[in-house]
């Protein structure tokens, strides 16, 4: 025995009873009854319709048992060290004055800047050393040819 389900109630059809309605589109609408059928033809939201199983179903109507509120667990935050650095060594850097960090870092940013500076140095050093003396006529490629 197969059930059927309103298609704007949401109750069941038994066999041998109401109305079946096919739309233009193909789509093929159950509906329990006259009164589901009229309600659905006028467009009106069953969702707004207290008797329909679609509005006792958002509005919780109809639980016979409470059940209690489901508690959520909540995550707990634990404090690993990363590898190479251990919790002590991020808990300190954590506790620093601002002072004390900007001082570091301008330092690190001074210490950067020197060994840029001497690496470019190093690679004038080499680009001077390796280069050819040409003259700058004989570097220059060919003129263009004239057009006549």
């Amino acid at each position: 025995m197969r059930l059927e389900i309103c298609s704007f109630s949401g109750s069941k059809i038994y066999p041998g009873h109401g109305r079946t309605f096919v739309r233009g589109d193909s789509r093929i609408f159950h509906f329990l009854n006259s009164k589901t059928e009229s309600l659905f033809h006028q467009a009106k939201n069953p969702r707004k319709i207290a008797w329909t199983v679609v509005y006792r179903g958002l509005h919780r109507k109809g639980i016979s048992e409470e059940v209690a509120k489901k508690r959520t667990r909540r995550a707990v935050k634990y404090n690993r060290a990363i590898v190479g650095v251990s919790w002590e060594a991020i808990q300190s850097r954590r506790s620093e004055k601002p002072e004390v960090r900007a001082a570091a870092r301008t330092a690190a940013i001074t210490k950067a800047k020197e060994a840029k500076k001497t690496v470019a140095a190093e690679k004038a050093k080499a680009n001077k050393q390796n280069k050819p003396q040409v003259s700058k006529t004989q570097a220059k490629p060919h003129s263009r040819p004239v057009r006549r």
